[in-house]
């Protein structure tokens, strides 16, 4: 990759409206299913205005879906209560990466659902960024597990269980009596203690 993803990103109030734009278009009617002239008309601009900020509608999304991990990552990170039991550390950590994609739910649609579209590059540095938040749970289940807090058959299984169930919220949210991101915190975070059978 020639630039790093912070370049792609671009803090440029100009590059985060386009961002935002292409959050909204792709969030609508898919990645596939928008062009750079949509996205550029929800600006009223021209798609050549767009390109001195990103090259492309992959390098676009690449720096939507970069940008939306490294913010699930932060607050998974500054969530995490290393000096407290397993329990309340995987009830902070799942409530706050649930509360995330609630909160930011149609940029979560994209980088979870749209991961396939980014060339092989651009690919391996956001699933980098995946696996540091999958790392950041499993090893909170496993010091359950070893401290006898948490049934757990299988750790691996589970941590996947507890990512799939927080990385879906995009594709429902809000429903029904959920509406709030807070409510569905509490939600998942009681549904986080059932899964690793704690007391």
């Amino acid at each position: 990759m020639s630039e790093s993803p912070s370049q792609v990103i671009s803090p440029s109030k100009a590059a985060a409206r386009i961002r935002a734009a292409a959050v909204d278009a792709f969030a609508t009617s898919g990645y596939g299913g928008t062009t750079t002239r949509e996205i550029a008309a929800r600006l009223d601009m021209s798609p050549a205005a767009m390109y001195p900020h990103y090259r492309s509608k992959e390098e676009l999304l690449f720096a939507i879906s970069y940008e939306g991990h490294t913010a699930a990552l932060d607050v998974v990170v500054s969530a995490d209560l290393p000096d407290e039991a397993p329990s309340t550390r995987l009830q902070a950590l799942i409530g706050a990466f649930a509360s995330w994609q609630a909160t930011h739910h149609a940029q979560a649609r994209v980088v979870q659902y749209e991961l396939n579209a980014l060339t092989p590059e651009h690919y391996r540095d956001v699933v980098k960024l995946r696996r540091d938040i999958t790392h950041i749970v499993r090893s909170v289940v496993d010091a359950g597990a070893a401290s006898g807090e948490f049934t757990v058959p299988d750790g691996e299984g589970v941590t996947l269980a507890l990512m799939s169930l927080c990385v879906d919220i995009c594709r429902w949210f809000p429903a029904g009596a959920y509406t709030e991101p807070e409510a569905v915190a509490d939600l998942y975070a009681g549904l986080a203690m059932r899964l690793v059978g704690a007391a």
